[in-house]
This record gives structure tokens, sequence and C-alpha cells, in this order.
């Protein structure tokens, strides 16, 4: 067991540390034994506790797992982000219903945006020292913000919303504490938050949003950030509604010195309306993202967020990259400014395909969730053998595993490019590949 390496550290996060830093350089081999933790409590002098937080710090990495009284050992292909590798392999022929992207035929093109803004910054060539935010975006991001009722505050741009979040979190947060996060929730957000060397705290989420108790009980037990979705959360489509976004902001009220950033991830493709928590806590982010609406590849998020934040963020953001392509935001700005997207017709287009799908699985008797966005999600009563008999029949999905911590299992169908055809043919797929014992319940708790 270990061989001639030696594990040291003093605290959880210097104790993972070293375990992960001898994984990377290959001192320690994928299916290797780690000694049992109190045993190794013993030889480093700390408390078991200790070592039992540093190993579920690298469990949540995906760089070890345990087996009960088998102990824990070095993951066969230990990754910082284990959720990708929880993916269905699509072979030809079979209808892939899993990736989470827009439908290309609702994108708008992108040649004339790009164009124009080339030629202006042949015109205005944009130079180091100069502003990293094109001041049109920033004026007109800020007037849709006013408009939403988001509280006032500057506005900065990252290369996409995981991105800002990364960036939010890393200008408040010192490893080991611990951050609220949707469950089930964006499977991207649990894989950065422990590769921040930061603790996951899983929320329950119903169609309303994240639940007021959970929440409460999450902040009650020192839990220093929360992260929430606004609108077409992913993977259930849930929407904050007015009631329960007030609820929420009595509980954040209590916990005033939270660190809260929302990502209204259904902006342009959503219908419903934003109710905005900002505010609610002193330090406090919001993120819009392009991509849904626009096109992924454009990486760009605009944020807000108190003057503290954003100054911390903006300060960061100048030591790394500097500032997110001008050329990139010039575009942006003539595609929000043009009318190049019609965001209802989008968001009927998505919620039209959606509701298909529901409807068809609720006349066999499946409950799904899809309040908003281009995802639907259906609780299971085993997640394996749904997907691998879907995959049978013809149908790819997403492993709710993606997505989920402790919440039951569920799948994920991913509806932007669906077609009337499709949706009685794949609801009689899910109903067979589910059984006679399919969750009814409303929540996914």
């Amino acid at each position: 067991m270990l061989g001639e390496y030696r594990i040291s550290g003093r605290r959880a996060a210097e104790i993972s540390a070293s375990i992960e830093r001898a994984v990377g350089e290959g001192d320690l081999k994928p299916g290797e034994l780690l000694p049992p933790m109190r045993e190794l409590a013993e030889q480093l002098g700390v408390n078991p506790n200790t070592v039992a937080s540093a190993y579920r710090t690298l469990r949540e990495r995906g760089v070890i797992e345990t087996a009960g009284r088998r102990g824990s050992r070095v993951r066969p292909k230990p990754a910082t982000t284990a959720r990708d590798f929880i993916r269905v392999e699509v072979p030809p022929g079979v209808r892939d219903v899993s990736d989470g992207n827009p439908d290309p035929a609702l994108l708008p093109p992108l040649a004339e945006a790009f164009a124009a803004a080339a030629g202006q910054g042949d015109r205005e060539p944009v130079l180091y020292g100069h502003a990293p935010v094109e001041p049109g975006l920033a004026r007109h991001a800020r007037a849709r913000l006013d408009a939403d009722g988001v509280p006032d505050g500057p506005v900065a741009v990252a290369s996409g919303a995981l991105d800002a979040v990364e960036r939010v979190l890393a200008a408040h947060l010192k490893q080991g504490d611990a951050v609220a996060v949707e469950d089930p929730g964006w499977g991207s957000v649990l894989d950065l938050v422990p590769a921040l060397g930061l603790r996951t705290v899983p929320v329950g989420v119903d169609d309303e949003g994240p639940l007021p108790d959970d929440v409460r009980r999450a902040l009650t037990g020192g839990a220093r950030a929360l992260i929430v979705t606004d609108r077409a959360q992913n993977p259930t489509g849930a929407a904050l509604s007015a009631t329960r976004a007030s609820a929420l902001r009595a509980v954040l009220a209590d916990h005033p010195e939270t660190l809260l950033i929302e990502d209204d991830h259904g902006h342009h493709i959503v219908d419903l309306p934003l109710h905005p928590l900002a505010g609610a806590t002193r330090s406090w982010a919001f993120v819009r993202s392009a991509a849904k609406a626009y096109g992924p590849d454009l990486r760009l998020a605009v944020l807000t967020g108190d003057a503290v934040t954003l100054d911390r963020v903006r300060g960061r953001q100048r030591l790394g990259p500097g500032w997110v392509s001008r050329t990139v935001q010039r575009a942006v700005l003539r595609l929000w400014t043009e009318g190049s997207v019609d965001p209802g017709a989008v968001a009927a287009e998505y919620g039209r395909r959606r509701d298909a799908l529901i409807g068809a699985l609720a006349r066999q008797g499946v409950t799904a969730h899809g309040r908003s966005g281009m995802n639907v999600w259906v609780p299971v009563p085993d997640e394996t053998g749904a997907v691998a008999r879907l995959l049978h029949a013809g149908w790819a999905v997403a492993p709710g595993a993606r997505f989920r911590m402790s919440a039951p299992p569920g799948i994920r169908i991913t509806v932007s490019t669906l077609t009337g055809e499709e949706i009685g043919p794949l609801s009689k797929a899910v109903t067979a590949a589910i059984g006679p014992d399919a969750p009814e319940s409303r929540t996914y708790v």
C-alpha cells in the first residue's frame, strides 16, 4: 500500500493536495489502496475527522473512490471533473437527446455581426490599457438588468457563465469553504466547486426552484455561498416563482454575509418573468450568458454585482486573460440590439416541444418536469437500466448522475431539436424503459 510515497499535511486541504499531487505525478497508481483513515491520522498526528474530510474532498474531485470496508483507492481514471465521464456513447443510428445544446435552427447568423465588429475594430483598434468592457454593451446590459429588477451595480464580461461563477467564488472564498448548490443541478458547477477546493452542500429543487428549508439548513450549517439558477434550470427546467423568490429572500435576510450567485440560464429563451434574489445579501453576483440564445461558441457572459465583488473579479481578470475580446463583445451587442433573435418566439418553440413530451409522458402515467428551458427531467427508479434500455431502443439520454448528488435517480432529455413526429415514439420508449415503478413525486429530492 502506497509503496515509498509518504502522504503529508496537517490540515485536510494539505492532505488532499498531497494525495492528488502524487496521483498527478504518477507516484500513486490507479487502483492503489490508501491507508485507513485512523491509520493515516495516527501517522500524521491529526484527528481522524481531518483525514475523513480530506478523503471526502478527493472523492468529490473524482481522485479516489471508497468501497465500504474495502477502503479507499485511487480511481482507475482519476479526474478533476469526474462527471465528464458520466456520458453515453452515442452509436450510429441512435437519436441523441442528451447533449443539452440549443437548436441550431433557432440561433442567429453571425457573419454580418462579426463583419461589422471587425470593421469597427479596424477603425478603432482595441489596445492594451483600453477599457475591458465595450461601453455600448455595458449600457445595454445594464438597461436590461434594470428593467428586470436586478439591483444597480457595475458590469463585467466573462468567458461564459461558468467562468463568471468561478471568478466570483474565487473572489470571496478560501479552500474548505462550503457552497450550497442545487441538487439536481448543473453538472459543471457540481464539478467546479470541489475543483476549487471548496465543499458542496446539496440543496433540493422542485419546479419553483431551491427549497427554502434546504437553503436555510445549508446556510445555518455553515455554507458561505449559494448558487441559484433563476430560469431554465439545468437539468430540471425549474424557474423561480415570485412566491419562492420571496421565501428565499427571507431566508437570506437571516444570513446577510452569504455570497449569492445567480445564473439567469434562461435569458432570451424563456418567457417566464425573472424574480431575482440579488441584493438580499451584502455580496452578490448576477450572471447572464449569450450561449443558449445566440450560440455556445460566443463564450460571453455579462455579470453585475455589488461593488466589492465586481472590483475583485475585474482586478483578478486583469492579471489573467485581461479581457474578453472586444470584437466578440461588439458582435454580441449587435446581435442583442438589432433583433437577431425573437426571444418570445424562441421561448414559445422550446415550450411547445417541452409541453408535447411532458404531456405525452403524462398520458402514459409517467411524471416529467420541465417548467422552462430546453430540457425535461424524468425521475426513474433505475437510472442505469433506463439509460441502457433507451439506448437499445434507439434513444440516447443523459444519465441523471451527471447532475445530482443525493437526489434520487433521473434522466435528462434535451427537447431542443425534437420534432412532432418523434414525441410519440420517444414517450413510449421512455415509458417502456422506466417500467411500472416510475416515481410520481413533484419534487426531485
